[in-house]
């Protein structure tokens, strides 16, 4: 990419956010590979400061309460059926951030509440992984020229040690992806470039922030209790307005 293009490319930080369990050795070397490709992406200046990544360690909630109402967009793009977009998607699309992800898991709720035109989805849906996953033990190398440029760009040692990332490379060949990253990226990639164009169209991006927004009150807490009371625990709501009003408390 030239100079010039680079003038055209909307700027960007991308924000890394976690933990791994003591045990997840895999997950240790995702946070470990991050840092690198960050060591390396802030300290390029060819790239005219258009894209920053950070890592913020140990995750929790009190990191969310400055991440989440930051954030434009969030991505929750587990592979669809394996449940792992849970409901932290909700508390970005209540403080005016837009969802990129998988159809999965808490994403299906938020699109019906929300409206598809609302969401960046792409990817597998849920009844296309299996037969995918069989697909792909026929398959003896990356399919996706531009997945395949990752990994050759991962080997080249751009980002340090190429030895240390290797078992990350080697899951992205079909036989040992089994989160089907390689049948997604194609469609993750197209979902971003749907983004810069509604980015730069403040008004789109404004409407569809609003819309966001004003379609999670379904997920309202109040709304949860209720359903839970009535249709698990079995009791009945109890008014105790004039109780409240007896010690003193003035209810606006």
């Amino acid at each position: 990419m030239g100079s010039a293009d680079l003038d055209n490319v909307v700027p960007k930080v991308i924000i890394f956010a976690g933990k791994a369990a003591p045990g997840y050795f895999r997950a240790k070397k995702i946070i470990k590979f991050i840092n690198s490709v960050a060591e390396r992406v802030n300290s390029d200046k060819t790239i005219k400061n258009k894209l920053k990544v950070f890592f913020i360690p140990n995750y929790n909630v009190s990191l969310a309460e400055i991440i989440v109402p930051a954030s434009d967009i969030s991505e929750h793009i587990s592979t669809a059926g394996m449940e792992a977009s849970g409901t932290s998607n909700m508390k970005f699309a209540l403080n005016g951030g837009l969802i990129i992800g998988t159809l999965d898991g808490a994403n299906i709720e938020i699109r019906d509440a929300i409206g598809h035109e609302n969401m960046f989805i792409f990817g597998l849906t849920e009844d296309k992984v299996q037969p995918a996953r069989e697909h792909n033990k026929t398959l003896s190398g990356i399919q996706d020229p531009r997945l395949l440029e990752v990994a050759q760009t991962i080997r080249s040692g751009l980002f340090g040690n190429a030895q240390e990332f290797e078992e990350l490379v080697v899951s992205l060949t079909p036989s040992y992806d089994y989160y089907l990253l390689g049948e997604d990226f194609g469609s993750y990639l197209e979902a971003h470039k749907r983004i810069e164009k509604v980015f730069v169209d403040t008004k789109e991006w404004t409407k569809m922030s609003i819309m966001s927004t004003a379609g999670m009150g379904i997920f309202s807490s109040d709304r949860s209790v209720e359903e839970y009371a009535k249709n698990i625990w079995n009791v009945e709501a109890v008014d105790n307005t004039d109780q409240v009003v007896k010690k003193g408390v003035t209810l606006d």
